[in-house]
């Protein structure tokens, strides 16, 4: 362990620090009123010097109070180890004194922004147990002591992490560019295309609208109506315009995997593991098994033929779930091997994938098929209500083969395996979901029925984790009172810690 520093007496982070909160400061303040700055700069040229010179004096007098701010939260941001307790005394006006045990500490992970970067800090991420948000975050520390605080703290918390790793050992998931360009020929490229299809649509709006105020508008009606008649001899436009845009997405979707999981490297050590990746902003996690409440692992037609798959550990949330995106930490590109060596690392899984698959009742399939048609018809009636155009319906020869299609894979990927102590749960429209439980981290299990449901003998079973829900929808009642029964056996009778 590395006592080159001393924590138990209070200390700062780097005078660098200041820099980075001034610098978070003007990024925030910029983000809840970048609509105020495009006004200011739409119109500056209407300005008079007077008004001109006043504005440059209140942006200085803004940007010299938040460097005032960013000094005072870097004075008063001071943290210390007592008791087996992580301290924490911060605040300018309202003081506040945070006080963390170290058996609530779950992740301690680094990061480094490109700011950081530059000045040679790191910022230092506490999570703990259920928190909503990072419960502490050291902006700035250099390389040194933010290694020794993270050793410090993770072997007093029992994480059993080691930060220099044996250069001999080869990393369990290593991915280079060649593997990034495959992830991201994986990603959902249909959602960028909507995107930028929004963006061209409300750039032509935005046309109209500055060509209606110059009194020009009967010139683009003209210039409009020949182009569709261009348009409606030719599709050429319309083809090198969708392939413009779908190579606008696929490129997207490359640069947003290559710089969230560049240098993607995975290790695996006994009892943990330590993941590093990122670009402008680096961030390396060591995950703790233990903490781990479940595993999900993903795929789809494309990812099988690529032969990948992607991993995302679930860790403690609190309530709200939605807000924790950022503690689903996701391991992508991973190979056949390797995920079994990660699910064997984790579980006792032969006996589950030996198993055999349980379907829902073929109630599942008919409530579907009910819900979906009826929305189906529903929004034809809305769009004939509009357009009063019976053209539409013609469509229907196309939409209801899909969406027939589409609910039987949905159908069809819904199953469970279960046995004495683990359970597996798959779900998916287009891609698979494989979600591996271990019975005992269920901490609360409600079992539902309609009656609808009731009446077909069916009912649903929610098992709630500390990471969120996992559902088994529309099963047989006699199964489900079994599965019910057996997980209240298995969590009351465990004396084994999941936290």
């Amino acid at each position: 362990m590395n006592n080159s520093f001393d924590f138990s007496n209070f200390s700062r982070q780097s005078p660098k620090g200041i820099l980075v909160i001034y610098i978070h400061l003007i990024y925030k303040l910029i983000k809840v009123s970048w609509l105020l700055l495009l006004l200011l700069i739409k119109d500056f040229s209407k300005l008079s010097n007077l008004g001109a010179n006043y504005l440059y004096l209140s942006l200085t007098l803004l940007l010299l109070l938040l460097l005032a701010r960013a000094y005072l939260t870097y004075k008063n941001f001071q943290f210390k180890i007592a008791n087996e307790h992580f301290i924490l005394k911060q605040g300018i006006l309202k003081k506040t004194n945070t006080s963390i045990p170290f058996h609530r500490i779950q992740n301690i992970n680094f990061k480094q922004n490109i700011i950081q970067q530059i000045i040679g800090v790191f910022e230092v991420s506490i999570e703990t147990a259920g928190s909503k948000d990072t419960e502490i975050a050291i902006k700035a520390l250099p390389l040194l002591k933010a290694e020794a605080l993270k050793e410090f703290v993770s072997k007093k918390a029992q994480f059993g992490a080691t930060e220099i790793i044996d250069s001999d050992k080869k990393p369990l998931v290593k991915i280079g560019v060649k593997e990034l360009l495959k992830v991201s020929l994986t990603e959902n490229h249909l959602q960028n295309l909507m995107i930028f299809l929004a963006i061209i649509i409300g750039f032509f709006q935005q046309i109209e609208q500055i060509v209606g105020s110059l009194g020009r508008t009967e010139a683009l009606d003209g210039l409009i109506v020949e182009s569709k008649n261009a348009l409606s001899a030719s599709f050429f436009f319309i083809l090198i315009l969708f392939i413009f845009l779908t190579i606008v997405a696929l490129l997207s979707s490359f640069v947003k995997v290559f710089l969230v999981h560049f240098n993607l490297t995975a290790y695996l050590t006994d009892d943990s593991f330590e993941i590093s990746q990122g670009l402008f902003t680096k961030k390396s996690i060591v995950l703790k098994k233990q903490k781990i409440q479940n595993i999900t692992i993903s795929t789809n037609p494309l990812k099988k033929l690529i032969g990948i798959s992607f991993i995302t550990f679930k860790q403690v949330l609190s309530g709200r779930v939605n807000v924790k995106k950022d503690k689903l930490i996701r391991l992508v590109g991973c190979k056949k091997a390797q995920i079994a060596s990660i699910k064997a690392s984790l579980f006792n899984v032969t006996e589950l994938e030996n198993g055999e698959r349980k379907y829902p009742n073929s109630y599942y399939k008919r409530r579907i098929f009910t819900f979906s048609f009826l929305f189906t018809i529903g929004m034809y009636a809305v769009l004939f209500l509009i357009s009063s155009q019976v053209e539409i319906f013609y469509s229907t020869i196309l939409v209801f083969p899909i969406i027939t299609f589409l609910v039987l894979k949905k159908v069809k990927k819904r199953f469970y395996k279960i046995t004495d102590t683990m359970l597996l749960v798959g779900s998916g429209l287009l891609e698979t979901h494989l979600t591996y439980l271990e019975i005992f981290k269920v901490q609360n299990i409600k079992m539902k029925q309609t009656f609808f449901q009731k009446k077909s003998d069916v009912a649903d079973i929610v098992l709630q984790t500390a990471s969120g829900k996992i559902n088994i929808p529309c099963i047989r009642f006699e199964d489900a009172i079994k599965i019910y029964n057996h997980t209240l056996y298995k969590v009351e009778n465990s004396k084994t810690s999941w936290m």
